[in-house]
């Protein structure tokens, strides 16, 4: 029998070799930059020159994602591979980080691996994962954060996995603010706690199962929350910076100014393709990538949209998750629905009123954790969650002609596959 430690990193490296495979498949397909690439591949380029000339490109983001989109176009040269292999390396990094939340979360290897297909065959990190843009790699370090924070949670003594925790924050954070939002969300999630047991709240049939215990962390002081929540992610996402500022104070401020204006104005025109919050676990407005004419009746198509197939019936899931915590108190219940809601209402709280879906995708992902929530209670047959997975893929390759350009497709199937007027 392998240990349990063992067959984890065995499970892990099976999933990331696979998934790092199917992701490359066609990624240089289309030879030129598409979408959003057309900002942060000509912003990377500029990192590699031996002078940083004046203006900076893309200064409203911070710069660790670009800068491991440089070192990859370093590596692989500037053409699509070079651009792209990054996002299908970090991809398939998510997927682990799926499987390891999974795994902590309920401590099952069945029902890790199905959250990690879930989140595959959701549509939205695949997309995500084949162009050279800046969220899959904030969305890989978030999953790592929710991962070693769910580990902590359940331990007596959660140094060190918040510690891990709050790294992979800062590290999310340092590719795209919207990282920021875990961090908050866990941040929140120790508040709360510490909070009730200055309370000296108890639950009168406490059990082993509830979201909360009065003992809970007795040796997670003050300090170690400043130095894990506070400290590390502040001093991990500055580091970043170092190699385009050096140790200009005045240079360090002024970025952070300016990401801040961009991620807080309201002073922005609207775009074809723009969606509020509300909108997006309805998968009501896609963001069409790639639409191109390629000859006779054939298309090049990416879209980025969800399978509804996964993501509509997640809706119902959230709902029995959020029954059971209000009522049962359950720990899993509390966690799935912290680390899905978290991520996804934070951007109600902000001012900024250009969206789009793809802002959905870290939700969307740990999405997949309430779905195996929902499958897997008490008295759930346990095909159920398996016959999920195996619709989700369904729906999941159905989509293929307008989530792979390679593949290609025609205005016939185009058509079938979208069936609202707002899909368009």
């Amino acid at each position: 029998m392998l240990r349990p430690a063992v067959r984890t990193a065995i499970v892990a490296a099976i999933i990331f070799a696979v998934a790092h495979v199917v992701l490359l498949l066609g990624i240089t397909v289309p030879d030129k930059l598409y979408f959003d690439e057309v900002h942060y591949v000509p912003a990377a380029r500029q990192m590699l020159l031996p002078v940083m000339p004046e203006p900076m490109l893309n200064p409203m983001h911070p710069p660790l994602a670009k800068e491991i989109i440089a070192l990859s176009i370093k590596a692989f040269g500037d053409n699509p591979l070079g651009w792209r292999y990054p996002a299908a390396l970090f991809g398939a990094l998510a997927l682990v980080g799926v499987y390891l939340g999974a795994l902590a979360l309920f401590a099952a290897q069945g029902r890790a691996i199905a959250a990690t297909l879930l989140a595959f065959f959701n549509q939205m990190l695949f997309v995500q994962s084949r162009i050279a843009m800046l969220d899959i790699f904030a969305l890989a370090f978030s999953l790592f954060a929710i991962a070693a924070f769910s580990h902590g949670f359940r331990q007596r003594r959660p140094h060190l996995a918040f510690a891990l925790a709050g790294l992979a924050c800062g590290l999310s954070a340092a590719c795209k603010w919207s990282g920021l939002f875990v961090l908050a969300t866990c941040i929140a999630v120790v508040v709360v706690i510490r909070l009730m047991q200055g309370w000296r709240t108890r639950f009168a049939d406490a059990n082993s199962e509830d979201w909360y215990a009065p003992e809970l962390w007795p040796d997670f002081r003050s300090y170690h929350f400043i130095a894990c929540f506070v400290l590390l992610p502040a001093l991990v996402y500055l580091a970043t910076f170092l190699p385009l500022y050096g140790v200009s104070l005045s240079g360090l401020v002024e970025a952070q100014r300016r990401i801040f204006a961009d991620n807080t104005t309201t002073a922005i025109a609207g775009h074809t393709y723009m969606s509020s919050w509300p909108s997006w676990p309805l998968l009501a407005r896609p963001v069409w990538y790639l639409f191109d004419k390629t000859g006779g009746d054939r298309i090049a198509a990416i879209v980025f949209l969800g399978n509804p197939l996964i993501l509509w019936p997640a809706l119902l899931a959230l709902a029995v998750a959020l029954r059971d915590w209000i009522v049962a108190r359950r720990r899993d219940a509390f966690l799935v629905l912290a680390f899905y809601l978290g991520p996804y209402l934070a951007w109600a709280l902000l001012p900024r009123t250009l969206g789009f879906i793809y802002y959905y995708l870290p939700a969307a992902t740990t999405a997949s954790f309430v779905l195996v929530y929902a499958l897997t209670r008490e008295r759930a047959p346990r095909w159920l969650l398996w016959a999920f997975v195996a619709i989700g893929c369904a729906g999941f390759v159905a989509m293929l002609p307008v989530t792979v350009a390679a593949i290609g497709t025609s205005m016939a199937t185009f058509s079938r596959l979208m069936l609202f007027p707002g899909w368009i």
